[in-house]
């Protein structure tokens, strides 16, 4: 049995949070309510994730994503470091597993924000997972969010409409649905859901 620190108490595992998984379409606005309940809620521990993506502007390494070379992403996958990792739009997504399991045993509420490949791919490594879904208010403003935002050239943008398509669909796997309506009302749903007061 593991040491608990001097002064510590360890927390049982009934008592410990579930990791909560944070999953919808691109473009629903998974980042901004992850935010605005992070910037309520700062206990609430947010994996970052480690991406082949460059960085967009104002993104930092570490903070928004590990920027990793396909190479070291290579060895991430091969080591079995990540719970997840999925690809879209021609990059590479993971989290790194071990930071969640250390988070998870300190007792802290746990967030992923990931998309449907890597959902599924949590949901079959740690079934006890609670799985959020985030739809769109409707499929005519999701593609107004994804054209709306003037990043990406338009062969991009249609990948992510069609991926869109197929992640709405899935829908029904999750074990609860949430339509990003407002931010603030999503985010104390979530709160709730993760029994973060």
């Amino acid at each position: 049995m593991a040491a608990t620190p001097r002064g510590t108490t360890p927390v049982p595992p009934d008592a410990r949070p579930r990791l909560t998984v944070l999953s919808g379409p691109s473009g629903v606005g998974k980042s901004t309510v992850v935010a605005h309940l992070r910037k309520a809620h700062p206990e609430v521990w947010l994996s970052v994730s480690a991406t082949t993506r460059k960085p967009r502007p104002g993104e930092e390494h570490g903070v928004h994503y590990f920027f990793v070379s396909d190479e070291e992403m290579d060895k991430l996958i091969a080591n079995g470091e990540l719970l997840e990792w999925a690809e879209f739009a021609g990059n590479r997504y993971g989290t790194p597993r071990a930071a969640v399991l250390e988070r998870l045993e300190a007792g802290e509420p746990v967030l992923l924000e990931i998309d449907l490949q890597g959902a599924r791919q949590v949901r079959g490594s740690m079934a006890d997972a609670h799985l959020v879904f985030l739809a769109p208010p409707s499929w005519d403003e999701l593609v107004r969010r994804l054209t709306g935002r003037g990043t990406e050239p338009p062969e991009v943008i249609e990948r992510r409409l069609a991926a869109a398509r197929v992640e709405l669909a899935a829908e029904p796997e999750f074990d609860a649905t949430l339509v990003n309506t407002s931010v603030e009302d999503v985010a104390r749903e979530l709160l709730a859901l993760m029994n973060v007061v």
